[in-house]
């Protein structure tokens, strides 16, 4: 299962590692934009097998940030 950005920002901070279990509705990447704070939570529970960003990257709507198996 692929995380996608839902808007346009910066990756302000990540709350994983890969290798990581994740639970579903835990919050993996903290996107900022505009001031505001987005989490991007898990859609289920797995293990992250990639992450696509390092904090500080500038992401765009609907790109990869992670994937989780």
């Amino acid at each position: 299962m692929e995380l996608k950005a839902s808007m346009a920002g910066s990756v302000w901070k990540i709350n994983v590692a890969q290798g990581d279990s994740v639970n579903e509705g835990e919050d993996v990447i903290i996107l900022e934009s505009m001031k505001m704070e987005i989490p991007i939570p898990a859609e289920k529970t797995g293990t992250l097998q990639k992450l696509n960003v390092a904090e500080g990257d500038f992401v765009n709507e609907g790109d990869v940030l992670a994937v989780i198996e």
